[in-house]
Parts: structure tokens; sequence; C-alpha cells
């Protein structure tokens, strides 16, 4: 079983899900942890899904959230837009205006952001 969900289990050690851990129960694979936030979890749940689609009844998993107050933090790379990071978490470009209003005490100009930049994404 863990064989089949091993690119879950590599996810949850790559984003350092905190009191992790996977048990093998009654032909199923349990697994639980805590993401640091709610994007990571919802990776978490993406790939279980690509794994065992929408809904599996092999695994039974409870992750859980540490940090509630935003949806993700973004370090800013090179050739990166707000509107580039908007369409990568939220799935609209227009949305970049929400990233820009959640970190003015970094940020004066829409327009103008750095690379190593750690942006607020927050919750919409």
């Amino acid at each position: 079983m863990k064989a089949k969900y091993q690119s879950v289990l590599d996810l949850g050690e790559q984003l350092n899900i905190k009191n992790g851990d996977v048990k093998e129960e009654d032909g199923k694979l349990k697994i639980w942890g805590t993401a640091h936030t709610q994007y990571e979890k919802d990776l978490i749940w993406d790939e279980i899904k690509s794994v065992g689609g929408d809904n599996p009844n092999d695994l039974m998993a409870d992750i859980k959230v540490d940090d509630n107050s935003v949806y993700a933090y973004h370090t800013v790379e090179k050739g990166e837009t707000l509107g580039k990071i908007a369409k990568h978490y939220y799935g609209k470009a227009s949305k970049y205006t929400v990233i820009f209003e959640a970190n003015t005490d970094q940020l004066k100009s829409a327009d103008l952001i750095h690379p190593g930049q750690e942006l607020k994404i927050p919750n919409l």
C-alpha cells in the first residue's frame, strides 16, 4: 500500500509536514500530519487524488494546517510578476491586487517586485 502512495509520502517529506506518520491498518493506508499552510495541504490532497482518484477507499488522511492566517507564502523568483503568482495560486492573474494589498508593507507598486521577496498569499 505504501508503494502506491509513495509520491504522496515523498511530497510530505519535501514539504516538511510536521508530526507526520504513516500506518497500514485494516487494508488501508493511514497518513496524518500538519502542513504549514492551506496551499501545502492542497498540494498533498492533489497528489492523493492523482494516485487514488477523487475518493480513494484504500487511504485515510488527516492533514491539519499550522498557519491559517494566509493561504501560502511565496518567494519571488526572477521573471515573476504578481499576475503570474496570482495565476499560480488562484487560477486568475487578475487577482494580483489581492496579493499586492496583503504585502503593502514591502511593496510600493504592483509592478515592482524583486527576487527573494517573501510574499503573503492571502486566503480568498
